[in-house]
């Protein structure tokens, strides 16, 4: 059975692990390097990225997480996440690092604080008749992108509101990201994509 790990150490991880049960795969924590090498791919979760980087560097995570991507693990960051894939980061502070892996530039906090959180339709073109529905999404303190590389597909962009035209769901090779929170809507599509994309590796 296909084992996808969660990134334990801050963030949704109880939410995300009930989506990829949902999905037919079996989903652990990660929360050291031992439990790393144990999984076929990760998700980051949502949560405080600078806090997440220091404590993966606390946990000894950090340099195996980045070796793993290097190396082409499949990876999909959710708002948080999606920060801690990105190559670079605006918004950030001075010493915040990332994983990297994903050639964007995403801007930290882009919708604003908390009290700015949303929701909204989304529409993903591209993922095929599964999507055909449009896909409700609950932005948290969220970034968005403000760069994508060559490489880059968009998935999903803002339809409407201030933020129209904001892109907020990317795939780069076997790097899966989004601007929201997929385990908070009860809606396991994308977790069910990412699933679908280790299975094929």
């Amino acid at each position: 059975m296909t084992v996808i790990g969660v990134f334990a150490l801050q963030g949704n991880v109880r939410e995300h692990l009930a989506m990829l049960t949902q999905v037919g795969v079996e989903g652990r924590p990660v929360r050291r390097p031992s439990e790393l090498e144990q999984v076929d791919a990760l998700v980051l979760p949502g949560g405080e990225s600078t806090t997440m980087y220091k404590l993966a560097r606390t946990f000894e995570l950090f340099e195996p997480l980045q070796k793993r991507i290097a190396d082409g693990m499949p990876v999909f960051g959710t708002c948080a996440g999606m920060i801690m894939l990105a190559d670079k980061i605006t918004g950030g502070t001075a010493d915040q690092e990332t994983l990297g892996g994903l050639d964007v530039t995403v801007r930290r906090n882009a919708f604003g604080r908390q009290v700015d959180s949303f929701e909204a339709d989304l529409e993903f073109p591209g993922l095929g008749a599964a999507f055909e529905a449009p896909y409700h999404a609950v932005f948290i303190r969220a970034p968005w992108v403000e760069r994508v590389g060559p490489d880059v597909e968009v998935l999903s962009t803002v339809r409407s509101g201030p933020a129209a035209g904001r892109i907020v769901a990317v795939r780069h090779d076997r790097l899966l990201a989004t601007s929201f929170h997929p385990e908070m809507t009860g809606d396991a599509r994308l977790h069910g994509y990412f699933a679908e994309l280790v299975r094929t590796l």
